[in-house]
């Protein structure tokens, strides 16, 4: 008998508990119901405004998104608002709404949208930017979209005109293009006003019995802008402190020794010690600015730049670098290098400009003010968000017009949008090591670059898949 209660006991607890998931489960059913219900008043192509009904705290564990603010983060539909389709994977986003001011856009990394009727730019990172895979056939209403901050010695072929006009909006160094990221290394005018790293002169002077003049620091060795022919050479005639792995002829602390550590605080302090900074791009390309330039400047050192040949178009003040194109040779670099050495004076000249804490340039200062992304600050957007808002404002002003009846804007980048010329070696690289990458990569790399984005350029206009095949026949062709 008790073992009869037991079961009937048993059969009933078993009851109540299916019960109560049924319920459980009709509720969450109903729950799910009411946020797929969920949508964006005025939701439809005449205006981008969207404001979302329920609460936005119910959204935030479906779209986390580092760098996103709140205000852009939207109920996921694709039927009311333009997909932007990034063909390489570069935020990892699946699905997501961006909020850009008035205009709202879908974001996906998902290639099968390529054929949503929705789908109005394709947005392109250019170092995956390659043939084994491209967006064609080409639709009329598919706008394609360059991010590119990267040094050219990533992806050549976008230096070259058939390929840079293929796309009718970029992101690049260049201040030409529609997005410029030429300050991308640079917080803000805070930083370089700052004397957080300062030392005083009388100090630099005392510290100069043990260290060098001058300090290099690179571990990407013998890249196109042949700098290490150039620091090799000057080497012979200046003393030069090498803590990198290119011509290292000085040891970093341990626990500084990871590159991971460059932007560390040890690491800074040991830079500011010095007078001057060898700043040596690993390209030549106008606007192409990276932070060799930057952190010197932030700490107070003079930089000797190599680089970007438009350069003085971005010095804080009109002596604040030593440019290295002003000298036919190493030799009187080194000299000009040793008089101020010695001539506290005219070394102070360099460094005025921080100590008073004057920045005198209007184009860096109007860039600063005007970009609409922050460096290293979580509370501004960061440059990919600003570049997908552009997109996204762009594709919905040309919307707007046709709704309008009129014809939508045509967009398109030009050859000044990326400028690199082709890699050349100093005068005197004859001297330097037998084997030079340069001489052996990247001079021949550049011209096969240019073939390449010729023949790519002749099978993307027919506007049909290809081979890799047809590809490379027609590149060997001539």
């Amino acid at each position: 008998m008790v073992r009869v209660q037991r079961r009937k006991l048993l059969a009933s607890c078993l009851c109540v508990t299916a019960a109560v998931f049924l319920l459980v489960t009709l509720q969450v059913v109903v729950e799910l119901g009411k946020f797929e219900g969920k949508k964006f008043k005025n939701s439809n192509l005449k205006d981008g405004h969207a404001k979302m009904e329920g609460e936005r705290a119910q959204l935030q564990p479906f779209f986390e998104k580092e760098g996103l603010t709140p205000s852009r983060q939207k109920t996921l539909t694709t039927e009311s608002y333009p997909v932007m389709l990034w063909w390489s994977p570069l935020t990892g986003d699946t699905r997501r709404l961006g909020q850009c001011g008035a205009d709202t856009c879908f974001f996906t990394i998902n290639r099968t949208y390529l054929h949503h009727r929705m789908t109005r730019a394709i947005l392109f990172y250019g170092t995956d930017f390659n043939i084994d895979s491209l967006p064609l056939p080409r639709k009329a209403r598919h706008d394609w979209a360059l991010f590119h901050e990267e040094s050219p010695k990533n992806n050549y072929k976008l230096f070259h005109k058939p390929i840079i006009t293929l796309f009718n909006y970029t992101a690049t160094f260049s201040r030409h293009s529609h997005l410029p990221l030429t300050t991308q290394y640079l917080e803000g005018v805070e930083v370089l006003k700052s004397r957080r790293y300062l030392v005083p002169l009388q100090s630099k002077n005392h510290l100069r019995t043990r260290l060098a003049p001058l300090v290099y620091v690179q571990s990407d060795c013998d890249p196109p802008s042949d700098r290490d022919s150039y620091v090799r050479e000057l080497m012979a005639y200046i003393e030069v402190d090498s803590y990198g792995e290119c011509l290292r002829n000085r040891d970093l602390p341990e626990q500084l020794a990871d590159p991971a550590s460059m932007d560390a605080d040890g690491f800074y302090r040991i830079l500011a010690q010095y007078k001057f900074i060898l700043a040596f791009e690993n390209a030549v390309c106008d606007d192409y600015i990276t932070e060799k330039f930057w952190r010197p400047l932030k700490l107070g050192v003079v930089p000797v730049y190599h680089g970007s040949p438009s350069i003085a178009d971005w010095l804080p003040s009109n002596r604040s670098a030593i440019l290295v194109s002003a000298f036919s040779h190493p030799r009187e670099l080194a000299g000009y290098i040793r008089q101020l050495d010695r001539d506290d004076g005219r070394y102070a000249a360099y460094i005025e400009w921080k100590l008073r804490g004057e920045i005198s340039n209007r184009r860096l200062l109007a860039a600063l003010a005007e970009r609409r992304w922050g460096v290293q600050d979580l509370s501004q957007d960061n440059h990919i968000d600003a570049f997908e808002c552009m997109v996204c404002t762009k594709v919905w002003d040309n919307i707007r017009l046709q709704e309008k009846g009129l014809p939508p804007k045509r967009w398109q980048a030009d050859v000044t949008h990326l400028s690199c010329p082709e890699p050349t070696r100093f005068s005197f690289s004859p001297l330097a090591p037998r084997r030079s990458s340069l001489r052996e990569m990247w001079i021949p790399s550049f011209q096969q670059s240019k073939k390449e984005a010729q023949a790519l350029r002749r099978l993307v206009d027919r506007n049909q898949n290809f081979s890799a095949q047809e590809f490379w026949a027609l590149v060997f062709k001539d």
